[in-house]
């Protein structure tokens, strides 16, 4: 018998219903991976980050952090700048490429840079102050009256210090010669004998430094009053340079000297990717964690935020170390392997209860179909009350919808429910043959 509007199996519609559900979780699964990326992106692979003049520690350091990063397959730029104040002036300028930059504290506060997050600080930066001559009558600033004297180029910290703590000295323009002078030049000079004192903020390992250590008509100013200068500069600190640690061969120097520092903090801008603040944490840990002549072992990097607040990175990195996955994995495979679980997280709140839903969709859709055939076998029942009723029609579409019921493809759970259709199709069969056709 030829049959006629018959319905696609209920199988196909399952199998399309969980085709649009994976296809669904897919597109959901993108669009929160690329949430997620935007929200954390992944690992850059160049950065730009600002130092110091040539010749000083901050472009020393700068060097070391681009040997370590470069391991990791990030390529780190390093910029010679004049100091932290233009450091700072590229990391608050959205023009600039320069997202990380060593800055000596005490130049900003949060609310002049509230972009910016500190990594922790990471060094002390030693006042180095040389001069010519005989010893120095008194060890105090106040020697450097009249002299022509480089204290850093412009925009450096070093001559922003330096210009407040001579002017506690009654030192100004009006009676000394101040020269904007990078720390190798200001070495140069003061050697050749060019200049009479030359003020450097830099670390020891500085080759300026070094150099002047050596020098033997070259002294280092030691200050007897260093307490003082911490308690109206409260970023400053007090340290002491022992004897002997530029030459013990020729001692120099040949006494201990009192010298006052600054401590240097890692800086990055806000929106620095995670993996990419870890990574120059871990940088940080390898470049500043060794002991010197100025700090303990361990006592840098330090979970210390003075101008700037710590980054939510450096908290975690400061109280549970590198990341879980991290340790384990090459770093851009931990940064695939987080970014996917950030991925997952939404995904599994979609997906979830999608998923929980599926198996009464599929009751429903399988009842519902039953339930329309009931409701075409009760609609022909009705239709023989009426006298004129073609039985012959009426016989023939019994026979179609006896048919699509035994076609039917339903799970076995749903067996019972076919049957009962069935045996009620068969009493309105029973109906149809015991009733005589309209005279």
């Amino acid at each position: 018998m030829a049959v006629t509007g018959v319905k696609p199996r209920w199988y196909e519609r399952r199998f399309l219903l969980i085709g649009a559900a994976v296809i669904l979780l897919l597109a959901l699964a993108a669009g929160a991976f690329g949430i997620t990326t935007l929200a954390y992106p992944l690992l850059p692979r160049h950065l730009a980050m600002a130092t110091g003049a040539e010749g000083g520690g901050y472009s020393e350091f700068g060097e070391r952090y681009k040997q370590i990063l470069a391991r990791q397959g990030v390529d780190l730029r390093v910029l010679s700048t004049a100091g932290s104040l233009a450091n700072l002036a590229m990391l608050r300028s959205p023009d600039s490429a320069v997202s990380v930059a060593l800055v000596q504290n005490g130049l900003t506060d949060p609310q002049q840079s509230p972009d910016l997050v500190s990594l922790g600080t990471v060094a002390y930066m030693p006042l180095w102050i040389f001069y010519r001559g005989p010893e120095a009558s008194r060890d105090q600033l106040a020697e450097l009256r009249g002299m022509r004297v480089s204290i850093g180029p412009m925009g450096s910290g070093t001559r922003q210090l330096t210009l407040e703590l001579l002017a506690r000295n009654g030192i100004d323009a009006s009676n000394t010669e101040f020269l904007a002078l990078a720390p190798a030049d200001a070495a140069a000079q003061l050697i050749a004998g060019t200049i009479d004192a030359a003020v450097m903020l830099t670390g020891p390992e500085a080759p300026a430094v070094r150099r002047l250590l050596v020098s033997p008509d070259i002294r280092l100013l030691s200050l007897d009053r260093v307490d003082t200068y911490v308690a109206l500069f409260p970023s400053l600190t007090a340290v002491v340079l022992p004897a002997g640690f530029g030459d013990l061969a020729t001692d120099r120097p040949p006494a201990a000297v009192k010298m006052i520092a600054i401590k240097m903090s890692l800086i990055v801008r806000r929106d620095l990717p995670s993996a990419a603040q870890y990574l120059l944490l871990e940088a940080a840990t390898q470049i500043h964690g060794h002991p010197g002549v100025f700090q303990k072992a361990g006592e840098f990097p330090a979970a210390e935020g003075t101008d700037f607040p710590l980054s939510g990175d450096a908290l975690q990195f400061y109280k549970t170390g590198v990341p879980l996955l991290q340790r384990f994995l090459p770093l851009w495979l931990a940064v695939l392997v987080e970014q996917l679980a950030l991925t997952a997280l939404p995904l599994a709140a979609l997906g979830y209860p999608l998923l929980r839903t599926l198996p009464s969709v599929f009751d429903w859709g399988v009842r519902r179909r039953i339930s329309m055939l009931y409701g075409e076998l009760k609609l022909l029942e009705f239709s023989l009350e009426n006298p004129t009723r073609d039985l012959r029609s009426a016989r023939s579409e019994l026979a179609t919808l006896e048919w699509r019921v035994a076609h039917l493809r339903v799970p076995t759970t749903y067996a019972p429910l076919q049957y009962a259709l069935r045996q009620d199709i068969g009493l309105v069969r029973e109906r149809l043959e015991g009733a005589a056709e309209p005279g």
